[in-house]
C-alpha cells in the first residue's frame, strides 16, 4: 500500500474531512505516473552502445537558457499538463492550475493529495543536459527538450525527492524504489539516444550495470 502525505496542520473538522478523504484514497485504485513508455531494455542497450563517452563540463550554465513551463495550450503550462496527466480525478481552476487530485510518485512510491507537494522532474536534468551537448543547442532546441511529453523526461514524483536528486546521474542516484529502477534507466538513455547527448564513462558504467537486468 503506498503511503499517503499530508503536510498541512488542520482544524479538528477539517482533520475529520481529510481522514475520510485519506480513506478514500487509501481504498481508491493506485494513481500511476503516465510517464510515456520508455524503450526496451534491449533497445536502450542498443542505444547506449552507440552514446558518445565525454567528460561533462558546466562552464556557462544558467537554468534560465532552458525556458521551461510554456504555455501548451490554452491557460495550461507544460507543468499543469504533466499534473493533469500523471494524476488521479485531477480537477483544474479556470488558469488551469491543479485544485484537487492524487499523484502517486514512482521514485518512492508515495501518494500526494496536493499539487504543491509535487514537483515535475526533468529526467534528465537541464543541468546535465548542459554538460553533455546542450551548450551548443538553439534556444528553441533547448525549450524542447525541458517541456518534451513525447518522450519520457517529464514525471510528476515527490518534491523532495525530486530536489535531493537535483543535477545527479545514475552514477550518484537512482530512484528508492528499486522495481523502478529499469525504467528509469531506460527512460534516460532513450532521452540522452534522442537529443544525441554524451554520457561520462561512470554514468555509462552504472546504466550498463542497472539496464543488464532489464
Amino acid at each position: 500500500m503506498p503511503r499517503f502525505y499530508a503536510r498541512r496542520r488542520l482544524s479538528v473538522a477539517a482533520a475529520a474531512t481529510a481522514l475520510i478523504s485519506a480513506a478514500t484514497l487509501f481504498n481508491a485504485p493506485t494513481a500511476s505516473a503516465a510517464l510515456p513508455t520508455p524503450v526496451s531494455g534491449a533497445t536502450a542497450r542498443s542505444y547506449l552502445a552507440t552514446l558518445t563517452v565525454a567528460t561533462e563540463d558546466r562552464t556557462g550554465y544558467n537554468r534560465d537558457l532552458f525556458p521551461h513551463w510554456i504555455t501548451q495550450s490554452g491557460t495550461c503550462n507544460t507543468r499543469e499538463v504533466v499534473l493533469k496527466r500523471d494524476g488521479t480525478n485531477v480537477q483544474q481552476d479556470s488558469s488551469c492550475a491543479a485544485t484537487s487530485g492524487s499523484w502517486y510518485s514512482p521514485y518512492d512510491g508515495a501518494t500526494w493529495s496536493a499539487a504543491s507537494d509535487v514537483d515535475i522532474d526533468h529526467l534528465v536534468p537541464l543541468a546535465e543536459a548542459w554538460d553533455s551537448g546542450a551548450d551548443s543547442w538553439t534556444t528553441s532546441r533547448r525549450q524542447s527538450f525541458a517541456n518534451d511529453l513525447t518522450r519520457p523526461q517529464l514525471i510528476a514524483v515527490t518534491d523532495n525527492v525530486n530536489q535531493a536528486k537535483g543535477d545527479q546521474d545514475p552514477a550518484t542516484w537512482m530512484p528508492s524504489r528499486t522495481a523502478y529502477r529499469c525504467t528509469y534507466v531506460r527512460a534516460w538513455v532513450q532521452v540522452k539516444y534522442y537529443y544525441g547527448l554524451s554520457v561520462d564513462s561512470a554514468e555509462k558504467s552504472a546504466l550498463q550495470n542497472h539496464l543488464a537486468s532489464c
